[in-house]
């Protein structure tokens, strides 16, 4: 089976139904854009694309990005979607390791790719005149594929070493939008907002909503703007939306999100990164529990290992709603989700251990990797790497990345938890905790703080501390930054605190 067919299907039952708008225009419908795909392809097949060749797709957020990856699903390629925000050696790289034969790009990020493509892998800016001559030859079929073809490539963030791809087969991705068709119920019945690069997350949610017939509204990558926002949601509101938790704080501000056009969102999907506790309920003020869906997902297993919908934050008078909103839910729809020790037997519910995944959502593997692909998915589980606890009624709490985890003088710290407290400062906006060497204890937490308004004093930050969480856990100290260091995803640099946190260690 080839995942395009499934967009194609819904082609022939909506065919007069918008597909593609950008910002507050629409662009194609289905008919046309089934149209273009099947043009593109053709294009594709006449340079010589066979069936199995991969494919890079590095463009910011632009209509033409479903285009391509229907074309290249009609031709029966693999496509491997890159984060515009990434280094273009990053992008290289990963166009190198999977032996791509060709680039899509858009035109901001055209002529810095040109010198660190191979040389092999010809660059195809979509906004170009190559670009329009591949279509006009003719319209090619769906190319038939089996479910465990490589259907797209997802390039991990190398946060330790090289990036590596995730081989998601048509199978990987048709249990994704399965699950999630499965899971969200009426929030399929609106259109969705691309907001984020949609080569990530965004993107993924994307496919089930084209299967679905519906729109797909995008916005263009970058700093998000209020008034393109404005138009948007406008124009096709009630929209739903994937967000980091970084993005989920800024729509909190009304400078970006008018507080009137609140209920033209239907639904926020975030994930990604930790959400605090804090953080939470200040969006359930603001935006209600009804708009806000938690998603834990990996690149190994796309969006798709647990969720927390509106239905299950519980009663807030409740004695077990903090934790539940500490929680990232409960296993999706068609996935097994266990705890395990060390030994890989299951953990008691409470018990701290590794989470570990099991379902056809699930990468057929690394790219070339196949050591990586043995240890990351033995005995037929994935192991995520992340740290949780499962209680007896199943929700999944995560405490830590298991390198993240502090061990001092024999204990276990895991940064998150001291993370919550610190954030229920009022002048706290942004933390994060690292451990560091230690001669005496071999490691000790500290404190990198992001503060707004007055900077909290450290014995402030202490007394907190103190207050709620034993001592040994309590930062030895704390750093003030403007910022904090993220990926190109949003997510928190650890390692790049380390290495700030060495160099201070060298000055002293």
């Amino acid at each position: 089976m080839n995942v395009a067919a499934l967009i194609e299907q819904a082609a022939r039952t909506h065919p007069d139904a918008v597909a593609i708008s950008w910002v507050d225009r629409p662009l194609w419908t289905y008919r046309e854009l089934i149209a273009r795909a099947g043009s593109l392809a053709a294009g594709l097949r006449r340079m010589g694309f066979m069936p199995g060749d991969r494919v890079t797709v590095a463009m910011s957020n632009h209509p033409a990005f479903y285009e391509v990856l229907l074309g290249a699903w009609f031709a029966g390629l693999t496509p491997a979607p890159q984060n515009c925000r990434l280094h273009p050696a990053e992008i290289g790289y990963a166009a190198g390791d999977c032996g791509a034969r060709a680039c899509f790009s858009t035109p901001d990020l055209t002529d810095r790719l040109r010198d660190h493509l191979p040389r092999d892998c010809t660059l195809i800016d979509v906004d170009s005149s190559a670009y329009a001559r591949l279509h006009g030859h003719g319209t090619l079929k769906v190319e038939p594929r089996a479910p465990e073809d490589a259907a797209w490539l997802f390039y991990t963030s190398g946060t330790t070493g090289k990036p590596k791809g995730a081989i998601h087969t048509n199978r990987t991705l048709s249990a994704m939008i399965v699950s999630f068709l499965a899971d969200s119920g009426t929030t399929v019945d609106d259109h969705i907002l691309h907001l984020a690069p949609l080569s990530h997350a965004s993107g993924f949610l994307g496919l089930s909503y084209l299967v679905r017939g519906r729109n797909n509204v995008i916005l263009p990558t970058g700093s998000l703007e209020a008034e393109a926002l404005a138009k948007a949601l406008r124009t096709f509101g009630p929209l739903s939306f994937f967000a980091v938790p970084t993005i989920v704080r800024r729509l909190m501000e009304p400078p970006l999100l008018d507080p009137s056009l609140v209920p033209k969102v239907k639904r926020i999907f975030f994930g990604g990164a930790p959400m605090y506790v804090e953080d939470l309920k200040r969006a359930l003020q603001v935006f209600g529990p009804e708009r806000l869906w938690h998603l834990y997902g990996q690149g190994e297993s796309p969006n798709t290992i647990t969720h927390l919908p509106p239905r299950l934050f519980g009663d807030p008078s409740g004695p077990d709603y903090e934790a539940r909103l500490a929680s990232v839910g409960v296993p999706r729809s068609g996935v097994l989700v266990r705890v395990a020790r060390e030994d890989g037997s299951d953990a008691r519910p409470g018990e701290i251990g590794e989470v570990l995944v099991q379902g056809d959502t699930l990468m057929a593997g690394y790219w070339n990797r196949p050591e990586a692909t043995a240890e990351t998915l033995r005995g037929g589980w994935l192991h995520t790497g992340d740290l949780g606890s499962m209680d007896a009624g199943g929700y999944l709490t995560l405490v830590d990345r298991s390198k993240d985890m502090i061990i001092s003088g024999g204990s276990n710290i895991y940064p998150r938890e001291i993370e919550e407290v610190l954030l229920t400062h009022p002048n706290v906006a942004e933390c994060a905790v690292i451990g560091v060497p230690d001669p005496e204890w071999g490691e000790i937490p500290i404190a990198f703080v992001v503060a707004q308004g007055t900077k909290p004093a450290p014995a402030e930050l202490d007394g907190l501390c103190l207050n709620q969480l034993a001592r040994y856990k309590r930062p030895k100290t704390y750093r003030f930054l403007a910022e904090l260091p993220k990926s190109p995803y949003g997510k928190i640099l650890k390692r790049e605190l380390r290495e700030l946190a060495a160099k201070a260690e060298a000055l002293r």
